[in-house]
């Protein structure tokens, strides 16, 4: 009735609130990777990469279906769920990205790395901990790590059940479970301090995304890679970007060039180090919840 108040919304929790930002930031790292170009042979608002089945757009579209699972997840750590709470999130969370993406595989790494970030980042908070990197690791290999390194221990039936599982088991290389067994070591060990070094340097963001994904791409057994290209494309791609790195990476002057140039060689081979790239948004992520000071 047009004389009647209308009825108060419940105010949120604290829990609610982190989650909410947490859920914002996750977003936000998956959408600057997006937009960091060149990078070689992924999808970017430029152009598609070495992929002919997903754009820019499709991207957008999986950025938008993840909203609510960071959230989520974020409020599932919060109340110290165990690993299978976690992981059924997460498998919902993949099959809203395959609804929306109609069967494109966008952000599956994401969606484990970025997930457990999120549920680490409520953990912690819930515990009156800074969300410090450090930090973050110790709340995952403390509350999940036992359950992580259960969950990477893959059974023979599982072992065709992703792209990623099957070059796991046929090229005897590490894949997102593990890292997550190990609390996620690129992101903590190779991509947070390659971030971290490059913005003391003084760098652009941009810049320093740049070089965070190449000294992944130098680091990741990427299964992305090893799936289209098997070891011969994993060894250029790690090739390419050691070159990179050594020339000084987006400190050479003509750095743009040697990017642009290794992303055309890259999509000519149909080389996409999606991996590093997952890792790289994570890497962000962390980067954005340290900086929040809480």
């Amino acid at each position: 009735m047009a004389g009647m108040a209308r009825a108060a919304r419940p105010e949120k929790t604290p829990a609610q609130i982190y989650a909410a930002q947490v859920a914002r930031l996750a977003v936000r790292s998956l959408y600057h990777e997006l937009c960091l170009y060149p990078k070689p042979g992924l999808v970017s608002l430029v152009d598609n990469g070495s992929h002919d089945d997903m754009d820019a757009l499709t991207f957008m579209r999986s950025l938008f279906s993840l909203r609510h699972y960071f959230r989520k997840i974020c409020l599932a750590g919060w109340d110290n769920a165990p690993f299978a709470q976690l992981r059924q999130l997460g498998i919902d969370a993949e099959a809203a990205m395959l609804r929306a993406t109609r069967g494109i595989n966008t952000h599956r790494g994401a969606i484990f790395s970025l997930g457990l970030l999120c549920a680490s980042a409520g953990r912690a908070r819930a515990q009156g901990m800074a969300s410090a990197p450090a930090s973050l690791r110790a709340v995952l290999l403390i509350r999940w790590g036992a359950e992580l390194a259960s969950h990477a221990a893959v059974r023979p039936a599982e072992q065709h059940s992703s792209n990623g599982l099957r070059v796991a088991a046929r090229y005897a290389v590490s894949g997102a479970r593990e890292e997550g067994a190990l609390g996620l070591p690129s992101v903590f060990e190779v991509g947070v301090p390659a971030l971290q070094t490059a913005t003391a340097r003084g760098a652009s963001r941009r810049c320093a995304r740049i070089d965070t994904l190449y000294a992944l791409m130098a680091h990741v057994s990427d299964s992305n890679v090893y799936h289209r290209a098997g070891p011969e494309g994993a060894r250029l791609v790690r090739q390419h970007a050691q070159h990179f790195l050594a020339l000084g990476g987006t400190r050479h002057v003509r750095w743009h060039a040697l990017a642009l140039q290794g992303h055309r060689s890259f999509v000519s081979l149909r080389l996409s180090p999606g991996g590093a790239a997952d890792l790289l948004a994570a890497s962000c992520l962390v980067q954005a919840l340290g900086a929040t000071g809480q």
